[in-house]
């Protein structure tokens, strides 16, 4: 059909369903692709996350017969526990993607052999389509701060009583001393 060609989001709209895209559907060599999906989409229940915003997926996709390269990025914004102080904030995601796609069918399990580069960056799809909403998911979890903070300068929780120190003051004495480190304390008087 002509006219679907010189429209992209008519060609989008007939490959990406729901979050699915239909390899079936995709004959060209590369093609780009950009969609927004709402947070209810592509967001669950177990996340260690909310997803708040909108989510911006885009890439360029390289097609070599039955395998597929999908180069882009994903956008979107989450609410988070600080590790320090639990409250919730907004993070900002951007995290860019570099995946390369091949047919289940070509993962026979060579034995044992050394893990190179490429297997780290290579996924696997079934029924002639990828998953958009598992390669949102994988791309957020590997943007995921490792210890994430709602910022630089939080003084997290009192370990006595547990105000948070960000919002109010307390008079707890935080100067603990082990008792099993006492007689090194006398050793250390002594001498």
């Amino acid at each position: 059909h002509p006219q679907a060609l010189d429209r992209p989001d008519l060609v989008e709209s007939a490959i990406i369903s729901g979050l699915q895209l239909d390899l079936t559907r995709y004959r060209q060599t590369v093609g780009h692709f950009a969609k927004t999906f709402q947070p209810g989409e592509v967001g669950g229940e177990t996340d260690a996350y909310q997803i708040v915003a909108p989510v911006e997926l885009e890439f360029d996709i390289h097609k070599d017969k039955d395998k597929f390269r999908l180069v882009g990025r994903v956008r979107a914004a989450l609410e988070l526990p600080c590790s320090r102080c639990l409250e919730r904030f907004t993070a900002p995601i951007d995290a860019a993607f570099d995946l390369r796609y091949q047919p289940h069918t070509a993962n026979t399990g060579d034995g044992e052999r050394e893990v190179e580069e490429d297997d780290l960056t290579t996924a696997f799809y079934e029924n002639e389509a990828i998953h958009l909403g598992q390669l949102i998911r994988e791309q957020i979890y590997l943007a995921l701060p490792m210890k994430p903070l709602c910022g630089e300068g939080c003084r997290g929780l009192c370990p006595v009583c547990g105000i948070n120190v960000n919002r109010s003051t307390c008079t707890c004495k935080r100067d603990w001393e082990d008792p099993r480190l006492a007689i090194l304390k006398e050793l250390k008087a002594e001498s």
